[in-house]
């Protein structure tokens, strides 16, 4: 069956935050990404998954996800700043708005869109690329 946006999609972000600010949820990490977070902040491993982590059970495994601030933005977004972590980011953030969820239907994608103002707009990202994007979206 051919997804309804075989034609592409239009995406440039910018970095507006939308996606990092505002609404509960998780940012899922994996090892490889705690490990990079830590030293890209200079603090051992267990030390930042105390400080930076939360383990959530999902699906009947646990998983581990960023913290969030009280306001529910991401624990490494500031204001006026951005993402302080953005060149280690997690694959998660990596991967907006490609995530399969969104690209389930139309009506999905349009909703997220209403809140990113890169999407519908800017640079066409090409089928190929969307699906091996959706394929390895961070998400569990």
């Amino acid at each position: 069956m051919t997804p309804w946006y075989a034609q592409g999609l239009r995406f440039d972000c910018t970095r507006c935050g939308n996606c990092c600010t505002g609404a509960p949820g998780h940012t899922w990490v994996s090892e490889a990404e705690i490990d990079a977070l830590s030293a890209r902040l200079g603090v051992d491993r267990e030390s930042f998954i105390r400080t930076y982590c939360k383990r959530v059970w999902r699906q009947g495994r646990q998983l581990v996800s960023l913290v969030e601030k009280k306001n529910n933005d991401c624990i490494f977004w500031a204001k006026g700043v951005g993402c302080t972590v953005y060149e280690d980011r997690p694959r998660q953030c990596r991967t907006w708005p490609f995530w399969r969820p969104l690209l389930a239907d139309r009506e999905s994608w349009d909703d997220a869109a209403r809140g990113c103002p890169g999407m519908n707009r800017g640079s066409v990202h090409g089928l190929d690329e969307i699906q091996a994007t959706a394929a390895d979206d961070g998400l569990p």
